[in-house]
């Protein structure tokens, strides 16, 4: 028996590899099938059964890609009703993969048809439960998230109440859980930055396990500070059920057409969006203005999601050389599929045109001092998430959260300047593009480079330390 978790940290999902006498399974494959393909095609494995535990919707799924491709039967739990073909297994049914078997426990409550896998080994012996977002560590899924239901979210929480109860928490304390999200992901609250524990820990230190606790606590604790999920969640759980229009090949094979420099004012034109995905400090020295920065070496998909309202906006790319793919298929991975392209060459083509670039004012924590000498007291603006905004922040500033920032622009003045800042530069660096966008003056947007990280260093005043339950820094 082998079991690999494929765990990718910049959408914070977990992915799992299962493997018998020649016979392989994939659990929540991510988008782009090719990876899992090759992993079975070098241990010289057929891929028999691709197994999705619910709907999911912070990512789309490349189930329906990889069983073309393999062959393989896709497998969801009682209740769903996609629009393609999958074999709906039953509560209890065992599938036999090699050696091993895998029994599908139905485990409503974050979806109506959210179900978790028990692996028993060639022993028969319970080896690991794969909960997909029925449980996580530290955590449990959110009941806000089911599509198309009557139910509300706590006629949910409490049918996960009797999920944990009665599927899970009676399986042996040795046996492992993987779950399908961890730290970082919107599809819980307070996720641990592990990606495996055994149940029996978790039975200790997840507070939705506690054995004392009653249903209508239950609900109530899942349900506070349940904050509304990123605009892109219900999208990508329409994606998931109903089909994409287009396959990954399709989507990769567009989004690598070069774009040359010429065309890149045409296309702006006509709404295309230019997005420029490189390294933070090379994309404040220079870029093509009216682009719009999210950086690939952040939580990329999870922001684009969050920021790009319209998923079906024709997008043209900025990428570091060799790294256009890798945009493209993180793009698809949240359901963005319309990348039209590429700028051949990336922005040094742009540069070497003597065409026209925009750059970003960035000052250092240490120079606020001399600054504020000089104009007085300064509006500083904290983008960074509620959790880590409530752990501390600095006195006087104005919170103003990345994620809702095209909701809540009313809250700062166009005539005044501002000092943003965020954790460590990635998050202030995109409210920057985006209110030059919304035509704020770039005379009045100025970004503070290291964010709060480096402002802790400097002699800027700043609130107590609160321990929070939960932060998430993206």
């Amino acid at each position: 028996m082998y079991v690999e978790q494929l765990y990718t940290g910049c959408i914070a999902v977990g992915t799992y590899y299962i493997e018998s006498n020649g016979v392989a399974a994939i659990i929540d494959p991510l988008r782009d099938p090719e990876p899992y393909m090759v992993m079975a095609a070098e241990r010289g494995a057929q891929i028999k059964y691709v197994f999705i535990t619910h709907f999911h919707a912070d990512f789309v799924s490349g189930h329906v890609d990889l069983a073309k491709k393999t062959g393989a039967t896709i497998v969801f739990g009682p209740t769903a009703k996609p629009n393609y073909d999958i074999h709906m297994g039953e509560d209890g049914e065992i599938f036999n993969i090699g050696e091993v078997t895998l029994e599908l426990l139905h485990t409503p409550g974050h979806t109506l048809e959210s179900s978790s896998f028990l692996l028993r080994d060639e022993n028969k012996l319970e080896h690991c439960v794969f909960t997909g977002d029925a449980l996580f560590l530290g955590d449990v899924g959110r009941p806000d998230l089911a599509i198309k239901s009557d139910l509300t979210q706590n006629d949910l929480a409490e049918m996960l109440f009797d999920s944990l109860r009665n599927k899970l928490m009676p399986l042996p304390d040795r046996i492992l859980v993987y779950p399908n999200h961890g730290a970082g992901s919107s599809c819980g609250k307070s996720m641990s930055t592990d990606t495996v524990d055994t149940l029996g820990n978790q039975k200790l230190t997840n507070y939705a396990l506690r054995a004392d606790m009653t249903k209508e606590e239950f609900v109530k604790e899942i349900l506070h500070g349940l904050t509304p999920p990123p605009q892109y969640f219900p999208k990508n759980a329409k994606m998931n059920r109903f089909g994409t229009e287009s396959n990954f090949d399709q989507v990769l094979a567009k989004g690598m057409t070069g774009v040359a420099c010429g065309e890149i004012k045409e296309w702006m034109n006509k709404g295309y969006l230019i997005l420029d995905t490189r390294e933070q400090t090379e994309f404040q020295q220079g870029y093509i203005p009216g682009s719009m920065y999210i950086g690939l070496d952040g939580n990329f998909a999870m922001w684009v999601g969050a920021l790009i309202e319209d998923i079906n906006q024709p997008i043209i790319l900025i990428a570091e050389k060799g790294r256009e793919r890798e945009a493209v298929t993180r793009l698809s991975r949240v359901g963005y599929d319309n990348c039209q392209g590429h700028l051949l060459g990336g922005f040094e083509s742009w540069k070497a045109a003597g065409l026209t670039v925009d750059t970003i004012q960035v000052v250092q924590p240490k120079e606020i001092s001399g600054i504020i000498e000089k104009e007085g007291e300064i509006n500083v603006v904290d983008v960074r998430a509620p959790g880590e905004w409530d752990a501390q922040h600095v006195v006087g500033a104005t919170h103003f959260p990345l994620a809702l920032i095209h909701s809540n622009l009313k809250q700062l003045d166009k005539n005044k300047k501002m000092y943003f800042h965020c954790a460590a530069g990635y998050r202030s660096m995109m409210a920057v593009t985006i209110l030059k966008n919304y035509g704020y003056s770039n005379d009045n947007l100025v970004s503070i480079d290291g964010g709060f990280n480096e402002i802790l260093k400097s002699d800027m005043k700043v609130t107590d330390y609160v321990c929070a339950s939960s932060t998430t820094a993206t």
